[in-house]
């Protein structure tokens, strides 16, 4: 992986090159000419960057099961997500591509083993809360969520020590589900543990409610690496540890349908190690220009540790300058680390200042970390009502631990945001936006929240921001009844 790395950019351009060549005679690679690309200017030259609605044009012909669009023949699998502008979004698996979703799972577990040495966690039981792996056929082609794709494919040495059973696997609703996960469980011995954070939390909840102990240490007194991808975990982690009894090592991951970006090589070192030699030729662009109608597209050898970047994928599934929609930015350039500080339509920017997640998640954890808060969950959105005077920030919260004073709490958040956000002080300074206010959410509402739209479990997660009150509105709603 480290020899990878020293010749990073150079594994850029072949594995362009052998994209460009093993797609030109697809439908798209004779619409786009990619035999003619040679270089990461004759690709931006021939290929325009779109997200998934651009993209539908072929993702729909391959859906219908016609051969030789994105790639050549069909894909494996199409891995059914969530999207929220475009609906349900098919993205394609193929034979090349589907290595790159198992092979950078080990290689995070095997890079854990190399830094620390710590091999116990291989001997006892390993649980990954996941979709169902139940598949739908649609033209010929296995359909599913990502994370029950994968699931047919977990090597063979793992087999015997993974858990949950098929059958509950197979179950749908997430909260029947999460309980027979913590019955099924409960006696085993539990080492690794998998999952988004707020659902982790589900299942945590549960053991302690069935083995009534104290913690998860007193239940499984071996669990000693807890792997997690999707979200920050530093929201959570006061909840997660305290649930734990302990605290632990953990493994941050960076999959998704389109391609499995990145994993975290170290305990030492921050951010999570690029993908670059499987299969997914990267492009950045800054977050500044991403509107632009001619914005500049940077190849990997082009970046910086200072610009917030739009990820831009390139694979052997079949994308060809997708637009995946999250912002990433560089912690290190030897190796190439990034750390995901947002996504492309979270952020709030109604008044131009433009406020992504990172920044709000760092101010969350300065202003908590001082009044000793800890916080369950949380969501920002803009509050325009003109009969509130000045229009201002709205943080939904739900607080595990509520602040003493939730006025100078609200201070110290507002303090940290414009330390992060310059846009965002010139506009409390100028008497343009107001001080943000917090609305305290109930316990468990934004489960409900969740709930209420279908998204309970699995792969889904709250969004940090939106530029609508949307989410908000619906929040204070369940609020109130």
């Amino acid at each position: 992986m480290y020899a990878e790395q020293k010749n990073a950019v150079w594994h850029q351009e072949q594995i362009l090159k052998d994209l460009c060549f093993r797609a030109g005679l697809t439908v798209f690679g004779q619409e786009h000419d990619l035999m003619g690309v040679k270089s990461h200017a004759d690709l931006v030259k021939r290929v325009p960057v779109r997200d998934y609605e651009g993209l539908r044009p072929w993702f729909d012909r391959v859906k219908n099961g016609e051969p030789d669009i994105l790639w050549p023949g069909k894909p494996l699998y199409l891995a059914k997500t969530s999207g929220t502008t475009s609906g349900a979004k098919y993205i394609p698996i193929t034979q090349a591509s589907m290595p790159n979703h198992i092979t950078s799972a080990r290689n995070a577990l095997l890079s854990y083993i190399h830094e620390t040495g710590k091999t116990d966690f291989i001997a006892g039981k390993m649980i990954f809360l996941q979709g169902s792996p139940v598949l739908q056929e649609m033209h010929g082609i296995q359909m599913g969520r990502l994370s029950g794709l994968v699931y047919h494919h977990v090597p063979n040495y793992l087999l015997r020590n993974r858990l949950p059973s098929y059958e509950i696997n197979c179950i749908e609703d997430w909260e029947e589900k999460v309980e027979a996960i913590a019955r099924e469980t409960i006696k085993e011995n539990m080492s690794l543990i998998s999952g988004i954070p707020p659902w982790v939390i589900m299942y945590f909840e549960k053991l302690r409610e069935l083995s009534g102990k104290e913690a998860v240490k007193d239940i499984f007194p071996n669990f000693s690496l807890f792997v997690y991808g999707g979200v920050n975990y530093e929201p959570y982690r006061h909840k997660m540890e305290e649930l734990m009894g302990k605290r632990i090592d953990s493994v941050e991951t960076y999959p998704a349908s389109e391609g499995f970006i990145a994993f975290q090589d170290s305990q030492k070192e921050p951010g999570l190690l690029l993908n670059v030699n499987s299969g997914i030729y990267f492009e950045f662009i800054p977050v500044s220009e991403y509107h632009n109608e001619h914005p500049k597209r940077l190849s990997l050898a082009e970046v910086d540790t200072e610009t917030n970047y739009a990820l831009v994928l390139y694979t052997n599934a079949g994308l060809w300058g997708y637009s995946i929609g999250d912002t990433v930015r560089f912690v290190s350039l030897n190796p190439y680390r990034i750390v995901v500080t947002g996504r492309i339509r979270h952020f709030i920017s109604a008044f131009g200042e433009h406020v992504i997640g990172e920044e709000v998640e760092y101010a969350m954890q300065q202003a908590a970390a001082v009044a000793g808060v800890r916080v369950s969950e949380f969501t920002v959105a803009p509050q325009v009502d003109p009969a509130e005077g000045l229009p201002y920030h709205e943080w939904l919260v739900e607080f595990d631990v509520p602040p003493s004073d939730m006025a100078q709490f609200a201070a110290d958040l507002d303090r940290h945001l414009q330390e992060k956000n310059i846009y965002y002080k010139d506009l409390i300074t100028g008497a343009v936006l107001r001080p943000l206010v917090i609305t305290p959410i109930e316990n468990g509402g934004f489960r409900e929240y969740m709930k209420s739209q279908g998204k309970l479990g699995g792969q889904n997660k709250v969004p940090r921001l939106s530029n609508d009150r949307k989410i908000a509105d619906e929040l204070i709603r369940w609020r109130s009844r």
